[in-house]
C-alpha cells in the first residue's frame, strides 16, 4: 500500500477533510497495508470482503481504533478513483450488465440528471431481479401482467406520490427495453396511470413574515448558516426549486448584467434577473464561507467529503430554519411559493 499513500493523503485534502482526519485514515490505511502484507494480497485484491475479514482482525486483536464499517469506503473510493480496483466495478450478473446499458442509454440518448439516473437505474435493478428470480426466461418473456403485477406489489408500501414516481421509472425502463430489441411488445402502453386527488391545488404560500424569522434564523456569522441564508433567499425571492439550487454554477452568474441562468428538469436552461439582496447573499456565501474546492457548482457541503449539495439539503435547511424559527415545518416547495415583489 505504500506506493498509494501520498496519493491518497492527497485526494482525501482536496476533499476537505482535516489534516487530523487524514492522519487517522493513513494510519488505518497503513494497519490494513501490513495486514495484507503478511497475507501477500496485493491492492488490486481488496474489496469489502477483504475490509471486513481486516475488522474482524482488528477486533479480535483487541484494537481499541479498529475502523468502522464505513471506516475504509474513503480507500476503496480512491482505489476505484486511480484505477486499482477497475476490474471490481464490472458487470458481474446478467442484471447488472442490463442495468449497465440503461444508465448509458439515459445518460446519452435521455439526458437526464445524475440523480434521476441513479433513481431510474435503482428501480431497474428491482424489477430485473425480481425477474431472474422467478422466471428463467429473462425479460424476454415479460408480459403486460408481470408489469402490472410488480407495480401492485409497489403500490401497497408506497404513497400515491411515490406510486406515480414508480410509473414513470418503470415506463421508461420498459421503453428502452422495446427500443433494445429485447421485449417483442412496447410494454409501457400496459401500465395504469395512478389515481391521486389530494392536494390538487397551488400550495398555500407562507406569510412574509414567516419568511423573514426563517431568513433572521440563519447564523450569518457561520459558514453553514451564510451558505443557507444564501439557498433560502434564492427558494424565497426568486422561487427556484430545489434542483435548480443544487445545480446552481459559477458560470451561471453574469454579475456584469444582473442576471442568473437556471438549469431546471431535462437540461432546460432559463435566465431571469438577479436582484439586488440576493446577488448580496451570494457574494457573502462566495466570499466569506464556500471552501476552496474544485467544482463548478456554487454551493457545496461544509463537511469533507467535499461535494456539490443535493436538491434534499434545501428541504433540509428549510426545515432547520423552521425549527430555530419555532414554525411548523414546511419544505422547499412550500417556500419557493412565497416571492417576495
Amino acid at each position: 500500500m505504500g506506493p498509494l499513500i501520498e496519493g491518497y493523503r492527497t485526494w482525501l485534502l482536496g476533499l476537505g477533510y482535516t489534516r487530523g482526519s487524514v492522519v487517522n485514515m493513513l494510519a488505518i490505511a497503513g494497519d490494513l497495508g501490513r495486514w495484507m502484507d503478511v497475507r501477500d494480497l496485493a491492492p488490486e485484491g481488496l474489496d469489502r470482503v477483504v475490509v471486513a475479514e481486516f475488522r474482524s482482525a482488528c477486533r479480535d486483536a483487541g484494537m481499541h481504533c479498529a475502523p468502522g464499517p464505513r471506516g475504509l469506503d474513503p480507500l476503496l473510493n480512491y482505489l476505484g478513483h486511480v484505477g486499482v480496483l477497475v476490474g471490481a466495478a464490472a458487470p458481474a450478473t446478467p442484471v447488472e450488465e442490463l442495468v449497465a446499458h440503461y444508465r448509458s442509454w439515459l445518460v446519452a440518448d435521455r439526458r437526464l440528471a445524475d440523480a434521476t439516473v441513479v433513481r431510474y437505474a435503482k428501480l431497474a435493478r428491482s424489477f430485473l431481479s425480481q425477474r431472474v428470480t422467478e422466471d428463467s426466461g429473462w425479460v424476454g418473456s415479460l408480459t403486460g401482467a408481470d408489469v402490472v403485477a410488480f407495480l401492485l406489489r409497489e403500490s401497497g408500501r408506497l404513497s400515491v406520490g411515490s406510486t406515480k414516481g414508480r410509473v414513470a421509472e418503470l415506463r421508461s425502463l420498459l421503453k428502452f427495453l422495446y427500443l433494445a430489441g429485447l421485449t417483442p411488445q412496447p410494454l409501457a402502453t400496459a401500465l395504469p396511470p395512478v389515481a391521486g386527488w389530494h392536494d390538487t391545488g397551488v400550495p398555500k404560500a407562507i406569510a412574509a413574515a414567516d419568511v423573514q424569522r426563517l431568513l433572521d434564523t440563519c447564523d450569518r456569522t457561520d459558514p453553514t448558516g451564510i451558505r443557507d441564508f444564501a439557498i433560502l433567499t434564492l427558494v424565497a425571492r426568486l422561487g427556484l426549486r430545489s434542483v435548480e439550487v443544487a445545480r446552481l454554477e459559477l458560470s451561471d452568474i453574469n454579475w456584469r448584467t444582473g442576471q442568473i441562468a437556471l438549469r431546471g428538469k431535462a437540461s432546460r436552461e432559463d435566465g431571469m434577473p438577479l436582484p439586488r439582496d440576493v446577488g448580496e447573499a451570494l457574494v457573502a456565501y462566495l466570499a466569506q464561507a464556500r471552501p476552496e474546492v474544485r467544482l463548478h457548482q456554487i454551493f457545496v457541503t461544509c463537511k469533507a467529503p467535499r461535494r456539490a449539495i443535493t436538491p434534499g439539503l434545501v428541504s433540509d435547511a428549510t426545515h432547520r430554519a423552521c425549527d430555530r424559527a419555532g414554525l411548523p415545518r414546511v419544505g422547499a416547495h412550500r417556500l419557493r411559493h412565497f416571492v417576495s415583489a
